[in-house]
């Protein structure tokens, strides 16, 4: 990808990532503190399990190691503004899963460099230079995450109504860029995109299904409202593939690392609209948590 395709992403991802500021306030992050059990577990599920069950895959199915080092990359980002969006759709927790993006998206700025710098060293034998790429990735990852979501808040602080206006609009903006993302990297590898397909379909799907069953039977486990378990389950198998993306090829500049990424971004919209028909007409008591 040249620079300029890695300009325009970049540039994108932090217009998706304002418009997610635009829709959270402080009182988001402080459901942390107020409400701990289930943004405990859906933060377990994306900053542990995820991560895990991504490494697992890698080794069951013996993958190449650029698909392996794609698998984790994608492992290693947070939500986004679509499994935002697809929580709302599947009619869950939507303070949750908002809460839940905002608070894994500031992690992530520490744990996306670690969990990359394993896969490059696991899979690929090389190595981030952990005093110039790992700290270059960092920053970026504050550049493309925090500032324009801070940023987003400020705005929504100062001015709620425009906010509020925006909201609708920015979300479809935000689901036609990933679109368009997607389609730009497909185009960019029509050629072996079969190719790709065989051996990056499985693995993204496995990923996808395996971590949205396991978020949500963790916080059945922990006897969490069946909205907060909607939102979990999206919220650990619907990762930000814009963002893993626009890591892969700036970042670390190699765009083969954005075939899962891209393939899972195909493949994802297939599972959670299989949840949102499902949810639709179960017509079930969404019965509040004690604690909740």
């Amino acid at each position: 990808m040249n620079t300029t395709s890695g300009i325009i992403l970049a540039i994108s991802l932090i217009i998706i990532m304002f418009g997610m500021g635009l829709s959270l306030t402080l009182s988001d992050f402080k459901r942390v503190l107020i409400y701990p059990k289930a943004m405990i577990v859906g933060l377990s599920c994306q900053i542990i399990l995820l991560p895990l069950i991504g490494y697992l895959i890698t080794i069951y199915l013996n993958l190449s190691p650029t698909t392996a080092v794609g698998v984790m990359l994608l492992a290693a980002c947070p939500g986004g503004p679509t499994s935002n969006m697809l929580s709302y759709l599947a009619k869950g927790d939507l303070a949750l899963s908002v809460s839940l993006t905002a608070v894994s998206s500031l992690l992530t700025i520490i744990t996306i460099p670690i969990i990359v710098q394993f896969a490059l060293i696991e899979f690929a034998n090389q190595s981030l230079a952990v005093s110039v790429e790992a700290l270059t990735m960092v920053k970026q990852l504050f550049v493309i995450v925090l500032i324009p979501v801070g940023l987003g808040m400020l705005v929504k602080g100062q001015y709620p109504h425009f906010a509020l206006k925006m909201d609708k609009p920015v979300k479809i903006a935000s689901a036609i860029i990933f679109i368009l993302v997607i389609i730009g990297v497909t185009i960019s590898i029509k050629d072996v995109f079969m190719s790709y397909l065989q051996e990056a379909g499985l693995p993204a799907i496995l990923l996808n299904v395996s971590t949205m069953t396991l978020g949500f039977l963790l916080a059945v486990i922990f006897k969490l409202s069946r909205p907060q378990a909607i939102s979990i389950s999206i919220e650990t198998g619907i990762q930000n593939g814009t963002l893993a993306i626009t890591l892969a090829t700036i970042a670390l500049n190699n765009a083969e690392y954005s075939i899962v990424p891209a393939i899972y971004g195909l493949l994802m919209f297939v599972t959670a609209t299989v949840i949102i028909f499902i949810r639709k007409p179960l017509g079930v008591k969404d019965e509040l948590s004690v604690e909740e």
